[in-house]
C-alpha cells in the first residue's frame, strides 16, 4: 500500500504489481485464459490442483466458472486463490505453439466449452 499524501490522515491506495492479473476467462477442461498487467497473457491449467485441499471444490464446473480477480489474484467465492506469481511461472504463453493448440479446441464462434461431465 502506498500513501497518497504524507502526514496525519494519510490516504492509502493499493500498489499495482506488474504481475497482477487484469483479465481472466474460464475455458474448457479447467483452463483459464489470463492477461497480466505487464502485458503477458496465456493459458493456465488448473487440473493439477483440483485434487488438493480446498481446490477440490473447483471440480464443479459451475463453481469453477465463478472465478474473478481480487487484489490481482485469481479468486473463487469460497476464497480459493492462485497467486499471480504462480500463474506467470506455470502458464503457457499466448504466443506459444502449445497455447495455440489449446485455443484451437475452442468452438469456432468463441463460445466457452466445458467438460461434458458436470460434477
Amino acid at each position: 500500500w502506498l500513501p497518497l499524501s504524507r502526514g496525519l490522515g494519510d490516504v492509502y491506495k493499493r500498489q499495482v504489481m506488474y504481475w497482477d492479473v487484469k483479465l481472466v476467462k474460464p475455458l474448457f477442461d479447467f483452463r483459464l485464459y489470463v492477461e497480466i498487467e505487464d502485458g503477458r497473457s496465456g493459458i493456465f491449467d488448473m487440473k493439477p490442483y483440483l485434487d488438493h485441499g480446498a481446490f477440490r471444490e473447483l471440480q464443479n464446473v459451475h463453481y469453477f466458472k465463478q472465478v474473478y480477480i481480487l487484489f490481482g489474484a485469481l479468486t473463487w467465492p469460497n476464497e480459493q486463490d492462485i497467486a499471480p506469481e504462480t500463474l506467470v511461472d506455470e502458464m503457457l504463453p499466448a504466443d506459444s505453439i502449445a497455447c495455440d493448440r489449446v485455443l484451437q479446441k475452442l468452438p469456432p464462434d468463441g463460445a466457452q466449452r466445458y467438460s461434458e461431465v458436470e460434477r
